[in-house]
């Protein structure tokens, strides 16, 4: 009940403050930014965000010791665990588990679980190395070094910190680990769970010494991933008639993954999203109704593939026992 009650706490503040800033910013200048958009927003949602959808699948099939399947069953395995983080409270844990559970014909569940574990590391060790980008060309760009600046770097610093200690505990057998305290507290899951769990951590283990080439061209397709996006952040502000260069798209989407990666213990993003994004075109010297439209363009985008990715997992058919045994699962 606590947590619920914290959930509806958190996402009530959110819609306060996504309101607050429309009112704040004026309906008007949003709805004339989806004005000039007109008929253009279709082909935007599209595009570039299939590449980007592509280049996540790719980051994950990579995070595998070898091929496990076929790139398009990654691929709408992505978009309906992306679904459900953007539609539940139980954000990575969800989208991990549908896609484990959407491949579970094609890969086993314990070959799944470590390759997502894997995947999340490179995302976020890539996502670090976007924002250093972003952070040089802040200070090499900009006139002046705004205050936004030095909390990136700190930011940065976290988040180099928080990948470091995320390999060093998954080279020292984090699941078995984390198995074995909740078999303390009577919640083991029995024998069959426990070598589940050894499993997985040798499966990590393995990968991070044997696989160099692989773990590479995941971090490679996550930092594609995030480009891409930069690339979506100068288009939709060219479309809306606020162009910007090609480095200040990229400063602005780099700061925007900081701001993600510092609230990402919250249940839902509503508010938060629109609010950085805000107080980033603020601090660069952009317009603040020009931040919230362009986050509210990407809030549509959001929507229409998180409803595809929602039907993809409505549509997804069980596979036969025999398949599944096969895998393994």
């Amino acid at each position: 009940m606590t947590a619920q009650r914290y959930r509806a706490a958190v996402l009530a503040c959110g819609a306060a403050l996504f309101a607050w800033l429309v009112y704040r910013m004026g309906p008007a200048t949003i709805l004339e930014s989806f004005r000039m958009l007109s008929w253009r927003i279709v082909p935007l949602i599209v595009f570039p965000c299939v590449a980007l959808k592509l280049f996540d699948a790719l980051a994950w099939r990579f995070a595998f010791s070898r091929a496990p399947a076929p790139l398009m069953p990654l691929f709408t395995s992505t978009l309906a665990g992306q679904a459900v983080a953007s539609t539940t409270p139980t954000g990575a844990l969800g989208r991990n588990a549908t896609m484990a559970w959407m491949v579970r014909d094609r890969v086993g569940l314990r070959d799944s679980l470590s390759s997502l574990i894997i995947v999340q590391t490179t995302s976020t060790a890539s996502q670090g190395l976007f924002l250093l980008l972003g952070i040089v060309l802040a200070r090499w760009t900009l006139p002046s070094s705004p205050p936004l600046v030095r909390i990136m770097q700190w930011l940065l610093l976290l988040e180099a910190l928080s990948v470091a200690g995320f390999v060093a505990v998954q080279m020292r057998g984090v699941v078995a680990g984390g198995h074995g305290l909740l078999g303390r507290l009577g919640f083991s899951g029995g024998a069959r769970v426990g070598e589940a769990a050894e499993h997985i951590d040798r499966a990590l283990v393995e990968y991070y010494r044997h696989q160099p080439r692989r773990l590479t061209l995941s971090l490679i397709c996550n930092f594609f991933g995030w480009m891409t996006r930069a690339v979506e952040t100068w288009l939709i502000l060219y479309l809306i008639g606020a162009a910007v260069s090609v480095g200040m798209a990229l400063i602005i989407e780099a700061f925007a993954t900081g701001i993600s990666f510092a609230t990402f213990f919250l249940p839902m993003d509503i508010g938060v999203e629109e609010g950085g994004a805000v107080a980033t075109f603020l601090a660069l010297g952009l317009s603040g109704a020009t931040g919230l439209s362009f986050s509210l363009v990407r809030r549509v985008r959001e929507v229409a593939w998180t409803a595809l990715g929602l039907l993809l997992l409505a549509g997804d058919r069980p596979p036969s026992p025999a398949r599944l045994h096969t895998q393994g699962a």
